[in-house]
């Protein structure tokens, strides 16, 4: 039970405890870049700079909802070390990011270009609201008019009908 007791390191402890909790605080915040391998990074700043920028802009196709850059996943470090082999070639940002899209589609793009299957794709939700509008619409219209009122002689046959027998 003595292990469990914070009073027991002092003044010290304490000190060290809130430290630690401001390092995991400082490590939580900070951005999460998936290098799983100090090796993985190119020597020269600037072109590892260059190939974080056109990770980041890429999706991975395992996780999708990430990018290369901040993805554990194998085939990510595969996309990575392509980008980085590729800067390191001097290719453009640009040629990198087409030599991407001619091998998976348009799909690796987190941000994927406005084309007309994408603008189809945002519009399919509104487009559905007008087509459902629209059909409840008729479909009101076309409601069958409320019956006429009872003429005298059939409200004294109803009042016959339902009138107790005693």
């Amino acid at each position: 039970m003595r292990l469990f007791r914070l009073a027991s390191f002092g003044q010290g402890g304490r000190a060290s405890l809130a430290a630690g909790g401001l390092f995991f605080l400082v490590l939580a915040a900070s951005p999460a870049h998936a290098l799983d391998d100090p090796k993985e990074m190119l020597p020269n700043p600037q072109q590892e700079a260059r190939a974080e920028a056109v990770g980041s802009l890429l999706r991975c196709l395992q996780c999708q909802n990430e990018s290369i850059e901040d993805s554990s996943a194998p085939l990510a470090h595969d996309l990575r070390q392509i980008v980085r082999e590729q800067v390191r070639e001097g290719k453009t940002n640009r040629q990198i990011i087409d030599w991407m899209v001619a091998r998976y589609g348009n799909f690796v793009r987190l941000r994927p270009p406005l084309t007309a299957t994408t603008a189809l794709l945002w519009a399919t939700p509104f487009l559905g609201l007008i087509v459902g509008g629209g059909a409840a619409f008729l479909a009101r219209r076309r409601r069958p008019a409320p019956p006429p009122p009872l003429t005298e002689a059939e409200r004294a046959r109803l009042e016959a009908l339902t009138r107790p027998t005693s």
